[in-house]
């Protein structure tokens, strides 16, 4: 049922039936428990994740979804950048609803948002070929996108591109530190074979320890944040985030 609605129903008619629903059920878990720092709602709880290879419970935002690293980047944005601040040009991708719209409302920011179909990004691209010219972004956010691009070296390639010589990448993903190395197809594999091997059918890959010397091979200085822990236990349970997520600040190296 679902795939064939999504097969008759325009995506943007589709994102404007599910955000009204998700105003009604923000409105039905309002309460004081928790707080989303995307979208700014209270409610009485955090929703479980059901789906994925990594079910949980106080993941998801009722009525922005913003799951646990959505909340950190935004806690890290306002808390840790000069984004509210200073005028720069902004590159998200794969944008969460929530964060998206507090960063509208910043009208100092040249805000752009892409993803390849997502009715929520404003334009639509391949990260492997980004329609922009040589240092065209101050600022690029990625969080957990480069695991699902079929060639990662060349998207961070074009990352490093289209960034400003003095500019950051803000990347986001979840090594398995199981793994010493990135684990990556060697040949090509069907969506149910990705699935059970990266956990998901629309990844490619399943990072290893080995991510931040990807980065660094890529041409970027990498420093690495643990930003939840510089906040209070009681601020990183209201904010229901996860404390072993960490945002790698990614600059050109010799920059």
């Amino acid at each position: 049922m679902r795939r064939l609605i999504r097969s008759v129903v325009p995506a943007h008619w589709r994102w404007l039936v599910r955000r009204q629903y998700l105003r009604l059920r923000g409105w039905w878990y309002r309460g004081g428990a928790v707080m989303c720092p995307c979208c700014g709602g209270r409610f009485r709880k955090f929703l479980p994740m059901t789906e994925g290879d990594f079910p949980r419970e106080g993941a998801i935002c009722p009525a922005c979804t913003a799951m646990e690293r959505h909340r950190l980047l935004m806690c890290f944005i306002e808390r840790a950048t000069d984004l509210p601040h200073r005028p720069q040009r902004v590159l998200y991708l794969a944008p969460e609803p929530g964060i998206q719209a507090r960063l509208l409302r910043w009208p100092h920011l040249d805000y752009l948002s892409a993803d390849l179909d997502s009715p929520v990004a404003m334009q639509h691209f391949d990260l492997q070929h980004i329609p922009y010219p040589d240092a065209a972004f101050d600022a690029i956010f990625c969080a957990h996108v480069l695991a699902h691009v079929r060639d990662d070296r060349r998207a961070l390639a074009e990352l490093r591109r289209v960034l400003a010589p003095h500019g950051t990448l803000y990347l986001m993903d979840r090594p398995d530190e199981r793994l010493p190395r990135t684990l990556e197809a060697e040949t090509e594999l069907t969506a149910r074979q990705r699935a059970a091997r990266f956990g998901q059918a629309d990844r490619w890959r399943r990072y290893g320890r080995d991510f931040a010397d990807r980065l660094r091979a890529a041409g970027f200085t990498v420093e690495e944040v643990a930003f939840a822990e510089r906040l209070s236990p009681e601020e990183v349970r209201r904010y229901g985030l996860r404390t072993d997520e960490l945002i790698y600040l990614c600059r050109k190296a010799g920059s």
